[in-house]
Formats: C-alpha cells, structure tokens, sequence
C-alpha cells in the first residue's frame, strides 16, 4: 500500500485547478481545524455530543446497529443472504446519548449514523462551518458511530471528507482493481453498491488471493479531527473508525447529480440485458459502446451537423424529457 498523497494550505483555486484535474485522492492536512465542532471534539467526545445537540431539529434518521459479534463490521451473514445488523429510525440526538452510553465499555455493539442530511438534521449547521473549498450550493452529510469498518464500496460523485471528530483509515483502491476486490451481491448490499468481500483489517490471502494485486496497487491514510480527504468519483474506499466517538462531514458533487440518466442505473441496465449474452455478441457490443459511450475511437458527432438536436450532440429539455419516458416505458 502507499501513502495517499498530502497537501497542506490548499485554497478553493488549488484545489480545482490542481487536486480535482489529477482524479487521484488527495489527503488536505488541517482543512477544517477551525471548525466549532472540531474545536469542541478536541476537548472530548462529551464536549462534541453538548455542541451538536442544541443544533439538533429532530429529525428522523437511519442508524445501522450491530451486536458486540460483528466487531464493528458492518456486513453479510456467512451464506451472503442476510445483512448482519439492523436499521433503527432514530433522531441525531437519541444517537449521540447512546453512543456516550456505551463509549466506554469493552465489547459494545457497533451503531452508525450514516448519511444525515444536514439541511434537514441540522440547518445551522452549514453556516457555521463553512467548506472553502466548495461552492455553498453543495450540502453537507454527517456520519456518526463508534469504532467500527465499511468494507470498500464506491460513490458515483466526487466526494470531499472532512474528519470533524475522532479519526478514521481510509484504504483505496483505483477503480480499474475492481477484479481484485471479489465484490459482493449487486441487490442486497448495505448502502446501495455492491462491497469488496475482502475484510481490509485482515485480509483472507488464501481465500482472496488476488487481493494482493489490489493492495500493491491501493493508498491508505489515517486523518485525525480537522483533516479532509478528496476521493474521485468510482475509486473504491473502504474506512475503519478508529475512535469511541467518530463524526465525519462529507460532500458529494458532479455533473451526475444534475443529469436525470445516473450511469448506476445504465450498469444496472446493461447487467440486465447484456452481460448473460454469448461473448461473440458481447464482444460485438462492446465495440459499438466503445464507440458511442466511451469514445475510445473518433468523435461520433464529428460528421454531424452542430446545431443537430441529438443524443451524440446536444438534447433540447423536451427530447431529454421524452427520452426518459421512453425508457421508463421500456423498463416495464
């Protein structure tokens, strides 16, 4: 594994003009040390809980809750049929008190809060900790819990994580490792997209030989409270949470979130319908999506008139509207 590269005194200018362009995971050194919520979990994790509580509108949220057993590995039953923990619908502060609760026992069940919502968790939030590398438009999400690992997974978006409290590991690998990583079932998975069945805290070799062709070609970083991290779009991370009280703060941007066709749902799509065919149609296939998706040959639209209202061109609102609908259509 290498060390993820490190940047320090990154502006909004460096950071897109630099960091973004590279697609590779930048480790930024003290990025929101000046936060009041770092400032609070630096004195303790009781300290962290008192600043966040009062902010705190009472909304209901989704925490993944896991038996001692698990030891904090948020993951499948041995048959891959089943999740191994429970979701409870619970409000941040009713997290927060339990995870005091428990801080200080040897062996206690693993609770995550994932994903909130800050706009609607915690609207004040945002303006009093402001993200200077991004544009305000971009809403927060807080992920709260106790020592415990999510297996590596990947985000169709670029994704700014900023370590708030306690400290985390993150292990990454780049996207084309994706044979090294003997990914788990594509419907029932904890968060959305299929996970390496590789446990990164000790890693199965003989089970997962391959593995160890991820791992020569993987990065790894520990970012303790005020550190951020940029993970490009599609680059498979996985992050253990090393403290009692661990709180991170991340964004999520890109140009899939202003286009209504995701590339997930076109994976999906293509799993569905191309994937099972016979390797001489899919070969044949992949040579017309090399073609039109991926553009590995010419620019299809070069022969094409500009001001030509077209998929390969340029789709007026109406046309992508209709394309929608047609595919909707299809699908059922």
């Amino acid at each position: 594994m290498k060390d993820i590269p490190v940047w320090e005194n990154v502006d909004y200018d460096c950071f897109h003009n630099e960091i973004v362009p590279l697609n590779q995971p930048a480790v930024i050194r003290s990025l929101v040390s000046d936060w009041p919520l770092v400032n609070a979990a630096e004195k303790s994790a009781n300290s962290a809980v008192d600043y966040l509580k009062p902010l705190d509108k009472g909304a209901i949220t989704s925490a993944l809750v896991g038996t001692p057993e698990i030891n904090g590995r948020f993951f499948y039953n041995d048959e891959l049929t089943e999740l191994n923990f429970k979701r409870a619908q619970v409000t941040m502060s009713i997290g927060l008190d339990r995870l005091l609760a428990i801080k200080d026992n040897s062996n206690p069940h693993a609770i995550a809060l994932q994903a909130m919502q800050l706009e609607d968790v915690m609207p004040d939030f945002q303006p009093l900790h402001n993200q200077p590398l991004l544009d305000e438009s971009i809403k927060p999400n807080m992920w709260v819990g106790n020592r415990a690992v999510v297996a590596p997974h990947y985000d169709i978006n670029d994704n700014l994580a900023c370590v708030a409290a306690g400290s985390r590991k993150f292990t990454l690998f780049p996207p084309e490792q994706i044979n090294n990583l003997y990914l788990g079932p594509t419907l029932n998975t904890p968060a959305g997209v299929p996970i390496s069945l590789v446990d990164i805290r000790d890693p199965d070799i003989k089970r997962f030989p391959k593995y160890t062709q991820a791992l020569d070609a993987g990065f790894e970083a520990i970012l303790n409270a005020g550190d951020a991290i940029f993970i490009p779009a599609l680059w498979w991370h996985g992050v253990e949470s090393l403290e009692t009280l661990n709180i991170l703060v991340n964004y999520w941007w890109g140009d899939n979130q202003e286009n209504k066709f995701s590339p997930g749902d076109s994976l999906l799509h293509c799993m569905m319908s191309i994937a099972k065919l016979d390797p001489a149609k899919r070969e044949s296939w992949r040579h017309i999506f090399d073609y039109y998706v991926f553009k590995t040959m010419d620019e299809p639209s070069t022969h094409l008139p500009k001001d030509l209202e077209d998929i390969l061109t340029s789709l007026s609102p109406e046309q992508q509207s209709a394309i929608g609908e047609f595919l909707a259509e299809q699908l059922k």
